[in-house]
């Protein structure tokens, strides 16, 4: 009998258990290859391109369909280490990893999360930076920037003002990977503080920056967004946990609010890439010593699990012809919150819409055709695991190339300074300079 038990126990798929300690590059990529082969029916490892030096930016993706998308299954991401010393959420994100993979088929949220969500995780955007960092340091080290010495942070174009930096290689990489899939929801995990931060990091008056905070159209989704996360993290909550930082009511802000930021990350997904992203600063101290970070994942799991879930918020479906055909590249926005950069469906028709529970009306456009307008209610108690599903027939006749195909669907200008009120776009005041100032040198 228990040589029965130890050749079925050989034969098991098994990956050697996760420690608690900082992983790099080497040790990392030994435990994603190894899930990626022990794991295969429902994880994919691949890189969406190389560091400066020469590292791969691995991304694994987990879903039941790992390798391709399908319709009507949204696509989510975790991207950390952005900044090389920012170093928690790498580790999280391996945990993370460890945690879905060997959670299939046993739990069945972590089932369900898997069969309704194809969830792409990126431990290390920077992994030069990671490896540049010879002596842990709390609050600044040269490992914050890439090895060309750039804050990838402020590596985006701008919807506000021109950023007129050298894209990195590491920038363009996840540039190109988010006109590859089509993401609704993603968070960018740092570390230096203790908080959800929210679009926009930039802004103008058109988005109140004269009131000292930026919001998007789809400020109550975001404001939900964060505080789904730091109400599951007691610390984050408490919003008062970092000495010599703000305090965060709730664990949350306004990215604007707390401080201006030009070329960021989240600001980029939410205007060129249809991709609803917050920003997610997990410790006070940047590199914290490897025995805390049991502490950290104890604090983060629910928080970075239902924010996933969040994924299926809101209204989702295609949009056909009178055929029957699906219409890639059709505006699919709800009346009154228009994006700078209209929201289309994608190559198979697809649109995918985060909204809370209400009723609302989706204009569904057509360039050279009249508007269609769908009312959708969401309901309070949206089903489980899927967001709200309507199919939309546009009585479109005429052959589907007459739709123009636009990649980027916008140019990557300061599309804000365009609008009305716009004026000397983003000029703080003399306190919000001196806070940008602050957490340059030090963030």
């Amino acid at each position: 009998m228990d040589f029965a038990l130890l050749w079925l126990g050989l034969l098991l798929p098994l990956v050697a258990a996760l420690d608690f300690g900082y992983h790099h590059q080497e040790a990392m990529e030994a435990f994603l290859k190894n899930v990626a082969q022990n794991y295969s029916s429902i994880t994919h490892l691949h890189s969406i391109g190389k560091s400066v030096q020469g590292r791969h930016l691995w991304v694994l993706v987990v879903g039941r369909s790992p390798k391709e998308h399908r319709i009507g299954i949204p696509e989510f991401k975790y991207v950390a280490n952005m900044h090389g010393d920012e170093t928690v959420g790498r580790e999280l994100l391996l945990h993370l990893i460890d945690y879905l993979v060997t959670n299939d088929g046993k739990d069945p949220e972590i089932t369900s999360l898997i069969n309704s969500t194809r969830i792409h995780i990126m431990p290390t955007m920077n992994p030069d930076g990671f490896e540049a960092v010879k002596k842990p340091d709390c609050f600044y080290t040269n490992g914050r920037e890439n090895n060309n010495f750039y804050d990838l942070n402020r590596n985006f174009p701008d919807a506000f003002e021109f950023n007129n930096v050298s894209r990195q290689p590491e920038t363009v990489a996840i540039m190109e990977w988010l006109k590859t899939e089509t993401f609704v929801l993603s968070a960018n995990l740092h570390g230096g503080a203790l908080v959800a931060s929210y679009p926009f990091d930039n802004g103008a008056p058109a988005t109140g920056s004269s009131q000292s905070r930026s919001l998007t159209p789809d400020d109550d989704v975001f404001e939900h967004l964060a505080n789904t996360y730091a109400s599951r993290n007691l610390n984050m909550k408490k919003g008062d946990q970092c000495k010599n930082k703000m305090n965060f009511p709730n664990g949350v802000t306004n990215g604007y609010a707390w401080y201006p930021l030009k070329g960021g990350m989240q600001d980029y997904n939410y205007v060129w890439a249809q991709c609803f992203e917050i920003t997610l600063e997990l410790s006070c101290c940047k590199y914290p010593r490897e025995e805390k970070l049991p502490l950290f994942w104890d604090s983060n799991k629910a928080s970075l699990i239902e924010y996933i879930k969040q994924v299926h918020l809101g209204v989702k479906g295609q949009v056909f012809d009178y055929k029957g055909n699906p219409l890639p590249n059709v505006i699919v926005e709800v009346q009154d919150r228009r994006h700078v950069c209209p929201y289309k469906t994608n190559k198979f028709g697809e649109y995918y819409l985060l909204l809370l529970p209400g009723s609302y009306t989706l204009n569904v456009t057509v360039p050279g055709h009249e508007p269609q307008l769908t009312k959708v209610i969401i309901p309070k108690k949206s089903q489980d695991f899927s967001a709200l599903k309507k199919d939309i027939l546009f009585p479109l006749r005429g052959k589907l190339d007459s739709i123009p195909v636009s990649n980027p669907p916008c140019p990557m200008i300061p599309l804000y300074s365009t609008l009305p009120s716009h004026s000397a776009a983003t000029k703080p005041s003399l306190f919000l300079f001196l806070v940008t100032l602050f957490h340059i040198l030090l963030k």
